[in-house]
């Protein structure tokens, strides 16, 4: 039995415990938040959830056990509940996200797990805790079936390492110590954070100490004259009585960019959008916008991109458009740190469309669809932008058709057949000709950058996703490494006009750029002319990334050799790749083909074939039916071995 102490000695224990382990704990707490949070939300979330931890812990702590165990137990039952209220602190014009980047991919790798699994990894793979110690945790924080969530956790695990930055061991790893001490603790931890402002360019005054009471005369009196769109009766709990956050709210505190400001930044994108459009001045317009978004009825329609939250803003958000991009509909745009929102009314409809926009540049950043109808869509470009254009990548050879850009920076544009909000979830496979494709071909303006033009596709989304390019390396043993590079040239047209169609299996929702890799040449067996091996790259809003690898012949249609999800290959961080397929040549022999991107001296094959061919290309022939595949591995000149991405999905270093 513990010993038990009195409330006031609890309370310091857990205090102290919070103290020390702050940024374990805050780590506990980001990754147990449920993935599709944008990344300020649940860094904000993460600190209340471990600050709120205290008294309940204190609590616990004071009838006896482990104070340690009563904290982290309270932690994860404040980050697996439902949050109430406005999120503390209150942190004005100041967006904040992890400085580790791992942590995120961590976050993205516990997708589909619970909550209290999510934990369970947490507690084995980073603070060291052996599965019982795990579960008694899980317990203590109320989880229905503690074993089952260590399990699923220790599946999810299963196979990794350490070597991305974690000290600790996995759930169940021998050795793993009940509480590996505060020495121990990863550099995953998303204690230290960098920050933003998102309206520091455009403030006219400085944050006023007593604005509160302001906030509320402003508001009431605003949306009173928009029909009672501010009464508290209509908004959601952390609205109603809070007049700091009821002040998200009120279109008078709306975020409003100085015209010029893009000219005059070194930070270029949706920030320093000004606000455009004839109706920028309509507060019953501004004012319904805000409430929808707020607090949505069920005649409004609402639509969020993969990832994304719906959650109402927390602070007042940018406004980039209001307008009637066609006439009878009506539309706002605002920008709310990494979500951009559209709300359009037509003909009587409200609809509310929100997608993810994190880390925007001068290309992700360069446009936003407005409208949608039959086969055109009118779009609001960025500022920056200096001139448009329409072209058919179908057709490289076919000149730019430019565009007139109006006054508030809208083009009207063609789409391709089936593009458009019936095609957002429609990502199916991809065909060979698959008709004339019409992306927006734009330029920069010389005051960001000079002879900068760059392409963008409309995929389905609320942005459209920038197309890059990047040539196959030949030469030298081991050639220089070549980065994407904007489709525009003659042979990126040229080779996005045969993979034209694999923008059908992309989702616009979720995508921000596509780069098509063409990272191996080789001549194939029994075939005059050159075989391109390549790999497109979608990635996405979120970080994550997918990838379609293919094989296309001197003649007649390409060969899908894999397509691999939530992958790093073929990325800034998955430089190396090996891709393998059988292919049966006009004679109908079979042959076991592989390449290496510019770093594989050599391709090994085991199994039903054993060969080892110096360089990056392999090509012998395959051994009859019904032998299964060989495993095909490759040597870098590192000395670092990969696994060939295959039809399997395979392929890991």
């Amino acid at each position: 039995m513990g010993q038990r102490h009195g409330p006031g000695t609890g309370l310091r224990q857990a205090e102290a415990v919070i103290v020390e382990r702050y940024p374990q704990l805050l780590r506990l707490a980001y990754l147990v938040l449920p993935p599709d949070l944008d990344r300020h939300t649940r860094l904000l979330r993460a600190h209340r959830a471990v600050q709120h931890s205290l008294r309940a812990a204190g609590r616990r702590a004071g009838q006896g056990g482990d104070p340690l165990e009563a904290v982290r137990a309270e932690v994860v039952r404040q980050a697996a509940g439902r949050p109430r209220g406005p999120l503390p602190p209150w942190v004005w014009g100041l967006r904040m996200w992890p400085s580790a980047e791992g942590l995120d991919e961590e976050a993205r790798r516990l997708t589909g797990l619970t909550p209290y699994a999510r934990a369970a990894f947490v507690l084995g793979r980073f603070d060291g805790l052996d599965e019982e110690a795990a579960a008694a945790v899980l317990a203590r924080a109320g989880a229905g079936d503690p074993a089952g969530e260590v399990r699923a956790a220790k599946a999810a695990g299963a196979g990794d390492g350490a070597g991305d930055g974690a000290s600790a061991a996995a759930p169940g790893t021998p050795g793993a110590g009940p509480d590996p001490g505060p020495d121990r603790e990863s550099v995953l931890h998303p204690a230290d954070v960098h920050t933003r402002p998102t309206d520091l360019l455009l403030r006219r005054t400085r944050v006023r100490a007593a604005w509160g009471l302001a906030a509320v005369l402003l508001l009431a009196a605003g949306l009173t004259r928009a029909g009672g769109a501010g009464t508290d009766a209509g908004l959601p709990a952390p609205y109603a009585g809070a007049p700091v956050a009821r002040a998200a709210l009120d279109p008078t505190h709306l975020v409003r960019v100085p015209a010029q400001a893009w000219s005059d930044t070194g930070r270029v994108d949706f920030t320093v959008w000004p606000a455009r459009g004839p109706r920028t001045g309509d507060r019953a317009l501004l004012a319904r916008a805000l409430g929808a978004w707020a607090a949505p009825t069920s005649a409004t329609a609402v639509t969020t991109a993969p990832s994304t939250s719906a959650e109402p803003p927390e602070h007042p958000p940018q406004l980039l458009f209001a307008g009637d991009p066609r006439p009878g509909t009506a539309v706002v745009v605002f920008l709310d740190a990494d979500r951009i929102v559209r709300y359009t009314e037509q003909g009587g409809r409200r609809s509310l469309d929100i997608a993810r926009a994190d880390d925007a540049d001068v290309t992700t950043a360069a446009a936003v669809t407005l409208t949608r109808e039959g086969n055109t869509a009118r779009r609001l470009l960025a500022p920056w932008i200096a001139t448009a254009g329409v072209r058919d990548i179908t057709a490289p050879a076919t000149a730019v058709r430019p565009l007139a850009i109006g006054p508030d920076g809208t083009v009207t544009t063609e789409l391709a057949p089936g593009t458009g909000r019936e095609a957002d979830s429609a990502a199916g496979p991809s065909r060979e000709g698959c008709g004339p494709r019409p992306v927006l071909e734009v330029a920069s303006s010389p005051r960001i950058v000079e002879k900068h033009a760059f392409l963008l596709a409309d995929l389905g989304g609320l942005l459209p996703v920038h197309l890059t390019y990047t040539p196959p390396v030949e030469g030298a043993d081991v050639p220089p490494a070549r980065q994407p590079r904007e489709a525009t040239g003659p042979a990126a047209l040229a080779r996005w006009a045969q993979e034209a169609c694999a923008l059908d299996a992309t989702d616009g929702r979720a995508v921000r750029a596509l780069n098509l890799w063409d990272f191996a040449v080789t001549e194939l067996p029994e075939t005059p002319g050159r075989a391109v091996w390549s790999c497109t790259r979608a990635t996405w809003w979120t970080g994550r990334g997918d990838v379609r690898i293919r094989l296309r012949p001197p003649a007649g249609d390409a060969l899908t050799v894999a397509q691999v999800g939530s992958t790093a290959a073929c990325g800034r961080f998955g430089q190396h790749v090996l891709a393998a397929t059988v292919w049966r040549a006009p004679s109908g022999r079979s042959y076991q083909l592989a390449a290496g991107s510019r770093e594989v001296v050599e391709i090994n094959a085991t199994g039903s074939l054993n060969s080892r061919t110096p360089g990056r290309i392999l090509a012998v022939a395959a051994p009859a039916a019904p032998a299964p595949p060989a495993t095909l591995t490759a040597t870098l000149h590192s000395g670092a071995v990969i696994t060939a991405l295959d039809a399997r999905g395979g392929g890991r270093d």
